[in-house]
């Protein structure tokens, strides 16, 4: 049994890090808005996000589900 505890704890480290770090460059994504300081096509915009939209259907794929709780900090 301590096997899995194990397991679980190292999925939950490894999980909130890699998920919070996803989320971060998501947000540094979203500065790239600002046109005082870029330049950017209505195509560029939309090449990001279907790139995102497909990683995280294939994420939900690969998992078989998805929640949000809405919160500004990832944690499980």
């Amino acid at each position: 049994m301590g096997n899995k505890s194990e397991k679980r704890e190292k999925f939950i480290k490894l999980a909130e890090g890699r998920t919070q770090l996803a989320l971060d460059g998501i947000r540094k994504i979203g500065n790239l808005s600002n046109k005082r300081a870029y330049e950017y096509s209505k195509d560029d915009i939309r090449k990001i996000i279907k790139a995102l939209k497909e990683a995280t259907t294939d994420l939900e794929r690969k998992f078989g589900a998805s929640s949000d709780d809405g919160s500004n900090k990832f944690k499980l």
